[in-house]
């Protein structure tokens, strides 16, 4: 009696797989940043004579001065690095336990001995993205022997190898990419929400000279202080956003690069392995 043997799938990753819920991290980063706007920024010790509408005392102060689009910004600062906290995490895992340019390196010289057997025990024990597309391969490479595909010719099985091995990299992709689009965003969310800080600072300055007189004076250094504030603000934001988001792309780049070394390594293998027959 005929018995169906059950292929074994890639292992899944085991870690941290990143937080698929970003709008949490927003909306805890924007309640962080305003209680701290008005608990401690705003603070009386920080402004002379313990009045929040006199002059700052210290930097906190000044920060506070910068009036409301500060804490939007500092939210959206918060959540850069929370998000950069994130990937770092989720990246760990899909990297896998070990370096990945070695583990390929020991994949490919497995697969030039044709000793599959240590390709899948390498992929149990590096694990991650990477261990995964490669052991769905391994499949896809073992399934092309069995008598239900004998019938197909080899550029069929090879397309097939290589199908396997996409589809597998597209499983993986979300985790590696997930929440990089919202990190490219405050790339420029926090320049303009900056700029728009600025400009109503601005506006609160040539209010005061448009009054004129020197009883106007502390309104236009506050309009000045405001305006200078959010721009500061606003470039770090936009800075620590976008050295995260090259350096994230950076390692997705090095990882998709690797998935393709390894995939190209499987087909080529069995293509060098296998005769067309007659």
């Amino acid at each position: 009696m005929a018995t169906t043997q059950k292929t074994v799938g890639p292992k899944k990753s085991q870690g941290f797989q990143g937080v698929r819920s970003a709008f949490w991290i927003i909306a805890v980063c924007l309640v962080i940043a305003f209680t701290l706007f008005y608990t401690w920024f705003g603070h009386a010790s920080h402004f002379q004579g313990g009045d929040s509408n006199g002059s700052p005392a210290d930097v906190w102060g000044t920060i506070f001065k910068g009036g409301f689009i500060v804490p939007v910004i500092h939210a959206l600062l918060l959540t850069v690095l929370a998000m950069s906290i994130e990937r770092i995490l989720a990246m760990k895992t899909a990297f896998g336990t070990g370096s990945l340019p070695k583990f390929v390196v020991n994949i490919k010289e497995a697969l030039n001995a044709n000793d599959f057997a240590k390709a899948r025990q390498l992929c149990d024990k590096q694990r991650g993205s990477v261990a995964n597309v490669v052991y769905a391969s391994l499949d896809a490479y073992k399934n092309m022997e069995s008598g239900a595909n004998a019938a197909l010719k080899k550029s069929q099985k090879v397309s097939k190898i290589q199908l396997a091995h996409e589809e597998a990299t597209q499983l993986e992709m979300p985790t590696l990419t997930m929440n990089l689009p919202i990190i490219a965003t405050i790339v420029t969310l926090g320049t303009l929400t900056g700029l728009l800080g600025t400009v109503t600072g601005m506006i609160k300055s040539f209010s005061a000279l448009s009054a004129g007189g020197g009883a106007d004076s502390a309104a236009l250094s506050a309009g000045i202080s405001e305006a200078l504030i959010n721009t500061a603000f606003g470039i770090l934001t936009s800075w620590c956003a976008v050295v995260s988001y090259n350096y994230f792309t950076n390692k997705v780049d090095k990882l998709t690069y690797a998935l393709d070394e390894v995939g190209y390594s499987i087909a080529q293998t069995y293509e060098a392995n296998h005769v067309e027959e007659a």
